[in-house]
């Protein structure tokens, strides 16, 4: 009498995971039949529909993608713009490099901290994950206290963005940029309540991880706007 073994995995299992290898099923009737070994599930349908960890990490990477789309066109709006300055200002006569400069400092160190975040919500360490987290918010408002400024000052001069097509690229490039450091802030915070109330639950492990992957986007896209507009305007 012939019979075909299942192969019933651990609650737990998760053949998506990096580095996770599926067992053998069960060879066909007398043995000619076709079984898979080894490896990461093919999806072919033997490992069943994916995980929430892959769907959230999926779906958090095409927003990061679209939301790199829509810098890529300020940045290229602001780079055809850059000298459409109507007999105005230009970037060397407004930019105060030393300003931006510690603006910069404060943004770069608040992805440290935002990765020490990550490394102690692994640990499942609740304290210092709300220390690191609190780090990373306060640097980031520091951040988005000296641009504030800077778009004070240079307002105040005249040099607002209704004064030039450069000065309009200007302020929708940067401010752009700022109003994703704002959203994140605000997600932060959430994120920090949410930790301390309900700790490390699965849903929350996630969304730190989707907050770490947004805040280092934002590091990344200014370290681009730093030498695109800060460097290469103050020396034009």
């Amino acid at each position: 009498m012939n019979s075909q073994a299942t192969f019933q995995p651990p609650l737990d299992y998760d053949p998506y995971k990096l580095g996770s290898n599926r067992k053998q099923r069960g060879a066909g009737i007398g043995g000619g039949g076709h079984g898979h070994s080894g490896g990461e599930a093919t999806g072919h349908g033997e490992g069943g529909p994916a995980s929430p960890r892959v769907i959230v990490g999926y779906g958090f990477w095409i927003f990061l993608l679209s939301d790199i789309i829509m810098f890529s066109a300020f940045f290229a709006a602001y780079a055809v713009l850059d000298t459409r300055t109507a007999n105005g200002p230009t970037g060397h006569d407004l930019f105060d490099l030393r300003r931006v400069a510690v603006e910069t400092s404060c943004l770069l160190a608040s992805s440290f901290t935002c990765g020490m975040s990550s490394v102690a919500s692994d640990a499942r360490s609740r304290l210092w994950t709300e220390v690191a987290l609190l780090l990373t918010g306060l640097l980031g408002l520091a951040f988005l206290l000296l641009e504030l400024q800077e778009f004070s000052d240079m307002i105040r001069q005249g040099a607002g963005p209704q004064r030039s097509a450069f000065l309009s690229a200007f302020f929708a490039l940067v401010g752009c940029h700022g109003l994703h450091v704002f959203a994140g802030l605000l997600w932060l915070g959430t994120m920090m309540a949410q930790v301390w109330v309900k700790g490390f639950r699965p849903h929350i492990v996630h969304r730190l991880l989707c907050f770490n992957l947004f805040w280092h986007a934002l590091d990344i896209i200014w370290v681009a706007l730093f030498t695109v507009v800060y460097l290469i305007g103050s020396g034009s």
